[in-house]
């Protein structure tokens, strides 16, 4: 199934642990590709903007872990860690995935960046244990959290430019 959010498509293929999505931003690939990669930039726009961002550690590199933190303003946490697999490039990376609060669903997430005149095609896909594992995170609102963290990009790289 295909879905468009916000000018993001999302596609959960019938039957398969997997889901696609593909977003244009309106920025050079080498700036899209520091928003990923450098911690503060990284924390001003990844995820929910009603949470704070704590990013513990972001070794990008092969071999290098992540932990970072989503706070909300009751001091509830949700926290997601993983390692980096193959040296990330401007072209792409590739990492596992794993929310805390579900643990031993580990995704294994590549997102790669193609500039197209200037802009950059984002095109991410993560890959599931499971078809059920890959529900539960479409049904958990990943979407949703996914777009509002694009818009956040947005903004973040009208910024920088």
């Amino acid at each position: 199934m295909t879905t468009s959010l916000d000018q993001m498509t999302v596609t959960t293929p019938e039957g398969l642990p997997f889901i696609d999505i593909e977003r244009t931003l309106d920025a050079p690939r080498a700036l899209v590709f520091r928003a990923y990669t450098e911690p503060e930039l990284l924390k001003q726009w990844l995820g929910p903007s009603k949470y704070e961002m704590i990013v513990e550690r972001w070794e990008v590199r092969d071999g290098g872990r992540y932990r970072y933190i989503h706070r909300a303003a009751d001091g509830t946490e949700f926290a997601f860690h993983g390692v980096f697999h193959g040296e990330p490039t401007p072209e792409g990376m590739t990492q596992t995935f794993e929310f805390e609060l579900w643990p031993g669903h580990v995704a294994l997430d590549s997102v790669r960046f193609e500039e197209v005149e200037g802009r950059t095609i984002v095109r991410m896909h993560s890959t599931y244990q499971s078809v059920e594992a890959r529900d539960g995170m479409a049904e958990g609102g990943m979407a949703t959290g996914v777009a509002e963290g694009f818009r956040r990009l947005d903004e973040l790289l009208a910024r920088l430019r």
